[in-house]
């Protein structure tokens, strides 16, 4: 283990209600239990909802990893999750001394969220509970969520010798971190975050490799670290690779991913794709980084052999003062004049500030790599509600497009630095949010014309009819084709055909708009965070692959919207051919817009039935049914 290096963990959460601290803490644990020297692995929680409650959690978390991890180490466990862990492997009618020592583990851990939940319910904690720690005493009448000076403590201190678990073995150092929140002041949201961790980090541990995780990532593959290390240790080219991006998959997605989530054909063809140049795309989570590259450094042969180099910082000073120097670091003044949020750590003034940091690692000069393997190291939560999963795409494609438009846009930025192919494989991401104008004209224009009886494409029995149908024939095929190759269902694919037409026409014309306006400076970044949790019968619906259209959100008005308009127009059609108000020859110049308005209502089949069938908690609201029959009506009555 001497020559491995050192690897730092990133955790960060943002707010308690949305990012329960027992989904945090899990997270946690699974990466303190991972296969690595445990003296050369630390972990860090990055809270910036300031709560007392995630502090007491982790202080929770880290007495019951004295259990947790000799235990993962003995049995093997996977995942290192114990919720993952506890939910889906463990079989109660054993009744071996092992199978003894599982459950009295799984009842420490059950005690453990209790505690926590009730700690939750209460909205506080028990005052002998605060009284067990320190650490609770940065938390006062005066400290909010936004408003809070920094918060570091060191919960595990991996130098003590007297920090084992109950196997007598080392544990891994544990740090909280709540940096400085004050209103007057730019908090820069997640990559604030991580740079506050990079810099407490260096000044505590300082290992040569990070790892950064959602809070809802949990470790699923105990080797992930030694698979990472693999890479930057290479012989020949480990000294070029800044960072191993890993994919993100999910463990609630069901058996036809209903919206869409897991993406096969995206994790095994496309970003590995991209990853071929030397240019994977760095996704926010999941991703191991080399320290020097994530802080600004610029790639050089000099790197080659230099891990011995970069270890843990070996000082003898006490816990209070590592924790009273961190804080410092992590003060709203600390980037004041420097070039944090620039050249070092995480690039600011973007929603996806992953992507352009890596984009700007690889400009300078470094490579990065897209690892996919058969054993998926970190899996998180999926999206289990429509109105949820199309939020988060409005924010990936509005931050992307903000690339594209800014100075990083890798045609510009990346020239002569990365491949064109690696400049054109971003920006087929980065150019989401404008890849919708096409397809909400297909989705008004279409049916628009074709109520009117305007024909739009050539006659069926013209020649110039050929390359649409050859175009739209096989790009169809070959979609399904490449879909099932590589694990999907046909209703999966079917499911993902009706998200792209949803995410098109609502997230990403909303990005566009967004972004356009913030361009112009009417408007600035934002950051929304996704639910980690939803109520029992959301989750009911999702697990039957039951559509959730149960909100008045614009989203839902104009996904009903643009649904009712093409059945409107293609119930006119119809109705003129019944009515004998379209003649022959007039219908084959209309057979294209009847085909492709008649997929539209195929595809819209669940919206239809959210409209005027579902009477659940999951049907469209009667305000947002009202909304579409009228916006939809008055476009089909416009004159011409």
């Amino acid at each position: 283990s001497y020559k491995l290096p050192g690897v730092d963990i990133f955790v960060c959460t943002a707010d308690p209600t949305v990012e329960p601290p027992t989904l945090v803490i899990n997270t946690v644990l699974s990466a303190m239990s991972l296969n690595h020297p445990t003296e050369k692995l630390s972990v860090y929680l990055s809270d910036d909802g300031g709560s007392q409650l995630t502090f007491y959690a982790l202080l929770e978390a880290s007495r019951f990893s004295k259990l947790w991890i000799p235990f993962c180490k003995k049995f093997n466990v996977e995942p290192r999750s114990p919720d993952a862990y506890f939910t889906h492997n463990f079989d109660l009618h054993e009744h071996t001394a092992d199978a003894q020592q599982r459950l009295f583990i799984k009842e420490q851990y059950e005690d453990m969220i209790k505690r926590i939940e009730a700690a939750i319910n209460k909205d506080s904690v028990p005052e002998e509970l605060k009284n067990q720690h320190k650490g609770f005493s940065e938390w006062d009448s005066n400290v909010t969520k936004q408003n809070h000076q920094p918060i570091v403590q060191i919960i595990i201190d991996g130098r003590d010798t007297n920090a084992v678990d109950s196997d007598g073995c080392r544990l891994p150092t544990l740090v909280y971190m709540a940096r400085e929140k004050r209103p007057d002041c730019l908090h820069h949201f997640k990559a604030g975050a991580m740079n506050a961790l990079i810099r407490v980090s260096s000044e505590i541990s300082n290992s040569a490799i990070i790892l950064n995780l959602d809070c809802d990532m949990y470790a699923n593959n105990a080797d992930s670290i030694k698979e990472a290390l693999c890479f930057f240790m290479d012989e020949e080219r480990g000294h070029q690779i800044a960072f191993v991006q890993h994919p993100q998959k999910y463990n609630n997605i069901t058996k036809n991913d209903l919206y869409g989530n897991s993406s096969p054909v995206l994790n095994k063809v496309e970003l590995p794709g991209v990853g071929g140049y030397g240019s994977a795309l760095y996704c926010g989570t999941g991703c191991f980084h080399r320290r020097t590259s994530l802080c600004g450094t610029k790639y050089s042969e000099e790197h080659k052999g230099l891990w011995n180099s970069e270890t843990r910082k070996d000082d003898n000073r006490t816990v209070h003062e590592l924790e009273e120097a961190s804080k410092v670091l992590a003060s709203c003044g600390f980037e004041k004049g420097t070039q944090w949020g620039k050249e070092m750590g995480l690039i600011y003034g973007c929603p996806v500030e992953d992507v352009v940091t890596g984009l700007a690692i690889q400009c300078r000069g470094w490579k990065s790599v897209y690892y996919n393997p058969d054993n998926t190291a970190f899996i998180g939560v999926a999206p289990p509600t429509l109105d949820i999963a199309l939020v988060q795409f409005t924010r990936w494609s509005d931050g992307m497009f903000q690339i594209f438009l800014s100075k990083y846009c890798p045609f510009i930025y990346g020239h002569n630095k990365i491949k064109l192919g690696a400049q054109m494989g971003y920006c087929v991401y980065l150019l989401w949010a404008p890849s919708s104008l096409p397809l909400l004209y297909y989705a008004i224009a279409l049916p628009f014309s074709l109520f009117q009886g305007i024909p739009l494409f050539p006659d069926i029995q013209s020649r110039w009819f050929i390359p649409f149908a050859y175009v739209f024939v096989s790009k169809n095929i070959y979609s399904l084709a490449e879909a099932l190759i590589f694990g999907s269902t046909f209703k999966a694919w079917w499911n993902l055909q009706r998200m792209w037409v949803h995410r098109r026409t609502t997230s990403f014309f909303f990005a566009f708009i967004d972004c356009i306006v913030r361009q112009l400076g009417l408007s600035q970044t934002t950051f929304t965070l996704t639910a980690k949790v939803v109520t029992d019968d959301v989750s009911k619906m999702y697990q039957q692959e039951i559509m959730d259209f149960g909100s008045t959100s614009t989203i839902f008005t104009v996904i009903s919207t643009l649904a009712m308009l093409n059945l409107f127009s293609l119930i006119g059609v119809v109705v003129k051919v019944f009515m004998g108000g379209l003649e022959c020859k007039d219908m084959e110049k209309l057979v294209s817009q009847v085909v492709l308005c008649g997929l539209m209502v195929t595809v819209n089949g669940r919206v239809y039935e959210a409209l005027f069938v579902r009477k659940d908690k999951g049907s469209m609201p009667g305000s947002v049914m009202f909304k579409s029959i009228v916006l939809a009506s008055l476009v089909c009555l416009i004159p011409l």
